[in-house]
């Protein structure tokens, strides 16, 4: 069957919305560039191989990861990837960009022996999980903006979100989704409307997203694990302060719409509220968006 130019315009503009890019060679149509999918067997054979206690499923196409396993029976380890998220969450409804191949979205379904309230820290632990994984696969420069993000060379290269399904007692089942800029051109930033940082830019060559991902999961089940044995404090704190991008540095919080404290990032407590200097004391808090302020 043969496409009119009509149909075949139409195709080609389809896949350049989702950051495919497609060049004429010849009489054929071939990508620009490599598009590089998840490997589902391979991801599966790496959790086999260490023992892991966690099943992974790759979709094609999803509206969020997250959802989907919120919606789902809950499955202790269950991690869903995808590759073109369309819909994808942030923390306090922002929505998450996502390309085809030139993304990393991912969530798992994890139950926790804590109850809710002992869970203040775990965003922060999450992040300084995929900072150590992102490290261990040569990123050395990656660092960590209150509460859920993820930053490289001051712009933002991924976000967190971790949500609770359901809890009981002192058992709490949680969804946790991890979003990553792997390559952000042009098109991505102009649609998120502000520069992003992403794991092409820089020396060398990156990993596929296959090892990515399997790298990230192998920290967060161990973290996850530790955070349920010790807590936030123990191991976690003094590790997310030091890659803190804006530690003792002048940040304001914005609190509400109308609202905003300006100071100075001191600390983090083991709650996970962020501790700011301000002229009237020390002051903790445990919801807002902080930007950097800079000294006049």
């Amino acid at each position: 069957m043969n496409l009119g130019d009509a149909e075949l315009e139409a195709g080609l503009q389809a896949l350049a919305a989702q950051g495919v890019a497609i060049r004429r060679a010849g009489d054929l149509f071939v990508l620009a560039d490599p598009v590089d999918l998840l490997d589902a067997a391979a991801l599966e054979a790496d959790l086999r191989a260490r023992g892991s206690a966690l099943s992974a499923e790759v979709l094609d196409q999803c509206a969020s990861t997250n959802a989907r396993l919120l919606e789902a029976p809950f499955v202790h380890g269950r991690v869903l990837a995808c590759e073109l998220q369309t819909a994808g969450r942030g923390r306090r409804g922002n929505g998450w960009h996502a390309r085809l191949g030139a993304s990393l979205t991912f969530s798992m379904a994890w139950r926790i022996a804590l109850p809710p309230q002992a869970l203040g820290g775990l965003t922060l632990a999450v992040a300084v999980a995929c900072a150590r994984a992102l490290e261990a696969l040569g990123f050395g420069d990656v660092r960590l903006k209150w509460p859920n993000d993820l930053m490289r060379n001051g712009a933002k290269l991924g976000g967190i979100l971790v949500e609770v399904a359901r809890s009981a007692g002192d058992r709490t089942e949680l969804v946790i989704g991890v979003g990553l800029n792997v390559r952000a051109d042009a098109a991505l930033q102009a649609q998120v409307g502000r520069p992003l940082a992403d794991l092409h830019t820089g020396d060398g060559t990156p990993p596929s997203r296959t090892a990515l991902l399997a790298g990230l999961l192998r920290e967060l089940e161990s973290a996850l694990q530790r955070y349920e044995r010790e807590g936030f404090a123990a191991f976690f704190k003094n590790e997310w302060l030091r890659r803190h991008a804006y530690q003792d540095r002048r940040v304001r919080m914005a609190v509400n719409e109308r609202e905003s404290v300006e100071g100075w990032a001191r600390d983090v407590a083991e709650d996970g509220a962020l501790v700011l200097q301000t002229e009237t004391g020390l002051h903790r808090f445990h919801a807002g968006e902080v930007s950097l302020r800079e000294a006049a």
